[in-house]
């Protein structure tokens, strides 16, 4: 019988909580974990290239903004194990139109440090893409789109691919597959304005 995955727990910022996340070292351990697992504070200094003083810190932060908790699973000895509460966050549109200049550069610094973190992991796969098999480097895809969209059909757009994304969720538990690997999709849909011509 094949298991139901579990829906994912996800995090619906507020004020608070988005400014408890907006900090570049935070918003590294919270990936981290959702990434790679539960880890020591220890562990994911190694990991991050920081001192274990400033994980621990930011880790403490982050628990009492409600982001990782204690692993009871682990932590069976002196050091401390934490873990993501959650496997994603959500911004609301009441964030993006709040007019209070903290949460704007809250917001601001929680964007930007989105998308450095998701070039950062497309730069590693080129980088070291000549280390996966031939199956892999065909399988995998970096593509982009143009279309020409009103409003309502972006929306449909972005609600069709999140639900397509959750349906390949549950494909991998039904393969008896050796070969499986966690498989990273970004998705970035915005409107642009054409380049003025100055000359």
């Amino acid at each position: 019988m094949t298991e139901e995955p579990q829906p994912r727990k996800v995090h619906y910022l507020n004020p608070r909580s988005l400014r408890g996340l907006a900090h570049p070292l935070r918003m590294r351990l919270i990936a981290s974990l959702r990434l790679e697992g539960p880890a020591t504070a220890s562990q994911l200094a190694a990991r991050l290239g920081e001192s274990s003083g400033a994980t621990s810190y930011h880790l403490r932060q982050l628990a009492e903004y409600g982001f990782v908790e204690d692993d009871p699973e682990r932590g069976k000895g002196r050091e401390r194990w934490w873990r993501s509460v959650h496997q994603g966050t959500f911004t609301g549109e009441d964030l993006i139109r709040d007019r209070d200049p903290a949460v704007q550069a809250a917001l601001s610094t929680l964007l930007y440090e989105y998308a450095a973190q998701r070039s950062q992991e497309v730069t590693t796969w080129i980088a070291t893409r000549h280390e996966w098999s031939q199956e892999w480097d065909e399988a995998a895809d970096t593509s982009d789109f143009t279309l020409t969209l009103t409003p309502a059909l972006t929306s449909e757009l972005g609600h069709k691919v999140h639900e397509l994304m959750e349906s390949y969720r549950a494909l991998a538990l039904e393969e008896d597959a050796s070969d499986v690997a966690q498989v990273r999709v970004h998705s970035h849909i915005f409107p642009t304005r054409p380049m003025t011509d100055d000359t």
